[in-house]
C-alpha cells in the first residue's frame, strides 16, 4: 500500500508538471526507486494510474482550499488570498504541486479516450468552481479566468507577458464592485 502511495503521490506531481504523456511508467517508478514491474502489481493500467492520481490532486486542492478558509476566517477573505497565490510567479514557476485544474486541463483535451479520468476531472472542476461561487456566480467563468491566465503565464515564462498576464488578470477580478469576481453588469455599450 505504501508503494501505491508513493506511485500516486509522484504521478500526481509528474503528471502535472511534465503532462500524461510527458511521463512514462518505467521514469515514474525510477523516481520512487521501484521497478516497472512492481507498476503492474499495483495498478491496471497507467490510465487507472492517472485517474488515482487526478483524484488525489483534487484532493490536495480541497486540503488547500480548506486551508484558505481556516486562515482567513470568512470566504470573501479566503477566496481573495487564494487570488493571490493563485496569480503568482510561485504558483506559475510550480505547477508539479499546483492546481489540477490547471496541471491537467492539456491532457484532458487531448486524451478523448479516458472517461474515467474526465469524470474525475469534471468533478474536481466543479467543486474548485463551487468553492470560488459567490452570490452574483457559480464560479465557472473565475475557474476559467484563474485556469486560462495561470496557462497563457507558465507558456510565457521569462517573458514580461507572463507578469503582465498574472498582473492584468489579478486586477481585472479585484476590480469589479471590489469584489473578487468579474461584474454581473453588461458593459454600457452591450446592455441589453
Amino acid at each position: 500500500m505504501e508503494n501505491r502511495r508513493r506511485a500516486v503521490a509522484a504521478a500526481s506531481q509528474l503528471f502535472r508538471e511534465r503532462g500524461v504523456n510527458g511521463i512514462s511508467v518505467a521514469d515514474l517508478m525510477k523516481s520512487i526507486g521501484l521497478t516497472t514491474g512492481g507498476f503492474y502489481k499495483q495498478f491496471a493500467s497507467k490510465e487507472a494510474l492517472i485517474a488515482e492520481a487526478a483524484q488525489t490532486a483534487f484532493g490536495d486542492l480541497d486540503l488547500l482550499l480548506a486551508s484558505f478558509d481556516t486562515a482567513h476566517g470568512d470566504h470573501d477573505t479566503a477566496r481573495g488570498a487564494l487570488l493571490d497565490f493563485y496569480l503568482s510567479a510561485e504558483h506559475r514557476d510550480h505547477p508539479g504541486t499546483g492546481c489540477p485544474t490547471a496541471g491537467f486541463a492539456g491532457d484532458m483535451a487531448r486524451e478523448p479516450t479516458a472517461e474515467e479520468v474526465r469524470e474525475t476531472y469534471a468533478a474536481g472542476v466543479e467543486a474548485f468552481a463551487e468553492w470560488l461561487s459567490d452570490d452574483a456566480n457559480d464560479g465557472l467563468p473565475m475557474v476559467a479566468t484563474l485556469v486560462g491566465a495561470i496557462l497563457l503565464a507558465r507558456a510565457t515564462a521569462g517573458t514580461q507577458l507572463s507578469e503582465k498576464i498574472l498582473e492584468s488578470t489579478h486586477t481585472a477580478l479585484t476590480a469589479s464592485h471590489g469584489s473578487l469576481g468579474p461584474s454581473t453588469e453588461p458593459p454600457a455599450d452591450r446592455a441589453p
